[in-house]
């Protein structure tokens, strides 16, 4: 039985059938109609080109224009408006091309700590609905709303049309949301109908919805493992349920299962209430090619202490340590030192990055180094020191209180002397 249409615009539940796909009420064509509207729980929240709506959000003088959130010309695109996106501007798009097609865009850098807040403010509103919310990323989550229709007086459908009208009207930036009955689904649903989309997939429909799908919209499924399918005739989600688990497990191991199990539409993996965190990092692009070991030395350290700083505030140590470098072709260089001692320390995260820049610097030209600290744990393991290593001691104290000087006169109070080479201050 058709649930009755529940308008997204004047948030009426009409007792009467929709005049033509439209609100009996305010005549608004944003209908939530659906056969299982009401029997589904798990959705997805995807806030549309969020960067770039926070910042037309703040300055309304930007609501008509085509806004680029990124890097300088040597960057590339962090979110493009969807007025920039009709002229072909994309995500981790290189900012040389993505100002070619559209060189009247505003480009604006990004601000981290603004989208931080914002992201913030949306979360909080989604705690208000249910405890059950997964955070993905700064500007999405899933979310499971079950048992919550005495609560909300509605069901979880018409809960969260209501949660995107607020997000809107209070916070002053849109949403979409995809509806489910599980993770996968719902993740796909988001996508459908962006900005300011709800979209719905339910049971009945799921397997003839997913049959000529591609399989690059599996999670997990990036670039290598799409060739290793296509190689075995697999390009589509329906390939997936004729082929012989032995070919399956061939092209992809383990997660063989996992995909035979996705190309009916089950995905059995629960909303986490906490997501771990798995890195910290922090890279640049340059503003000009470097080559040298010694030109990117001093841009290695300085990310360094980015990501130890980061790794205090959020009370993380680390025991590993990876390299990343871009070349000139846009081809990604990583090289990581696993199994080292927990610290927090920017010098201890410098020193075997240090060694593995050295390796890498052959005169090829990089346009990007970052520096990232993995395998976290509690940093009450960390930088304790031993008797085959008494100085890590003397080095938490050095660098505690150069924390505490910075923090008192700011940053460039106290530079290191390897700064002075620094073509990236």
């Amino acid at each position: 039985m058709q649930a009755a249409p529940f308008c997204r615009d004047c948030l009426t539940l009409s007792g009467k059938a929709s005049t033509g796909g439209r609100c009996p009420a305010c005549g608004s064509p944003r209908l939530l109609e659906h056969p299982e509207r009401d029997l589904l729980t798990i959705a997805h929240v995807d806030c549309d080109a969020f960067f770039a709506a926070v910042e037309k959000r703040d300055d309304p003088s930007l609501a008509d224009k085509p806004v680029i959130i990124g890097g300088g010309k040597r960057g590339v695109v962090s979110t493009a408006c969807y007025i920039a996106r009709t002229y072909g501007v994309r995500s981790a798009m290189p900012m040389f091309k993505a100002l070619k097609a559209c060189p009247h865009a505003v480009v604006i850098k990004p601000n981290g700590d603004k989208y931080r807040v914002a992201g913030r403010a949306v979360r909080q509103l989604m705690f208000e609905l249910t405890p059950l919310v997964e955070p993905v990323s700064i500007d999405e989550a899933f979310m499971d709303l079950s048992g919550t229709e005495r609560l909300h007086h509605a069901s979880p459908a018409i809960t969260l049309a209501r949660f995107a009208r607020r997000v809107e009207d209070e916070l002053g930036i849109t949403i979409s949301v995809g509806l489910s009955y599980n993770k996968f689904l719902a993740k796909i649903a988001s996508d459908f109908e962006k900005p300011r989309g709800f979209s719905i997939i339910g049971r009945g429909e799921a397997a003839d919805f997913l049959a000529d799908k591609p399989v690059s919209i599996i999670p997990g499924i990036g670039a290598a493992a799409q060739g290793r399918l296509a190689k075995a005739g697999i390009t589509k989600i329906a390939h997936l349920r004729e082929v012989q688990q032995k070919t399956l497990f061939d092209a992809l191991g383990r997660d063989a299962q996992r995909l035979a199990r996705i190309a009916w539409g089950e995905d059995h993996r629960p909303v986490k209430v906490e997501r771990e965190t798995k890195s910290i990092s922090s890279e640049t692009t340059f503003d000009t090619d470097l080559r040298s070991f010694e030109e990117l030395e001093p841009v290695l350290w300085r990310l360094s202490e980015k990501v130890s700083a980061r790794m205090k505030a959020s009370g993380f140590a680390g025991r590993s340590v990876t390299l990343k470098l871009k070349d000139t072709e846009f081809r990604l260089l990583t090289r990581t030192r696993s199994g080292l001692p927990a610290t927090q320390l920017a010098s201890r995260l410098f020193e075997p990055a240090r060694a593995l820049l050295k390796q890498a610097c052959d005169g090829t030209a990089y346009r990007l180094i970052g520096i990232g600290a993995a395998d976290l744990c509690d940093p009450a393991e960390a930088d304790k020191g031993d008797l085959a290593d008494q100085s890590v001691v003397r080095d938490a104290h050095r660098e505690a209180a150069i924390d505490r000087i910075r923090e008192k006169f700011g940053v460039g109070a106290l530079q290191k002397g390897i700064m002075l080479r620094s073509r990236q201050r």
